[in-house]
């Protein structure tokens, strides 16, 4: 399986549980890991590949007109929207809130999944994720 990686997305959303997140949006920062066919690099097209500028056209999209109570929720929106819009087989995402606390850099969540439930790719790369 190939990989294709998009490293800081930065998007403007709304999520938390406390008053002060609820009411502006806040920056969320993205690093998202998904797999894609090899047929891509096989012949050179696009149309055999997930677009990573839909992708981030996408993800900004929905971020920025929902509402979300958990980053957790979040998360999961998301990898749910590379499993059923662009057919992705295993995704790795961590989002992070930037600057929520006073002397925290961030936030975050960590979710890696394969569809249905599948395993990771024993080779999965960890660029802009943790390890």
């Amino acid at each position: 399986m190939d990989f294709i990686f998009i490293e800081a997305l930065r998007v403007k959303s709304r999520v938390g549980i406390y008053p002060r997140e609820r009411v502006a949006e806040q920056t969320l920062e993205l690093n998202l890991t998904f797999g894609v066919p090899d047929a891509a690099a096989e012949h050179d097209d696009i149309a055999d590949t997930i677009d990573y500028a839909k992708v981030i056209e996408r993800i900004r999209k929905e971020l920025a007109v929902r509402q979300f109570n958990l980053i957790e929720t979040l998360g999961e929106f998301v990898v749910n929207l590379l499993f059923d819009e662009f057919d992705a087989p295993w995704v790795k995402l961590a989002i992070a809130k930037m600057g929520v606390m006073k002397d925290v850099k961030r936030v975050g969540v960590f979710i890696e999944r394969g569809r249905n439930g599948g395993e990771p790719p024993a080779l999965a790369p960890t660029a802009g994720l943790p390890r």
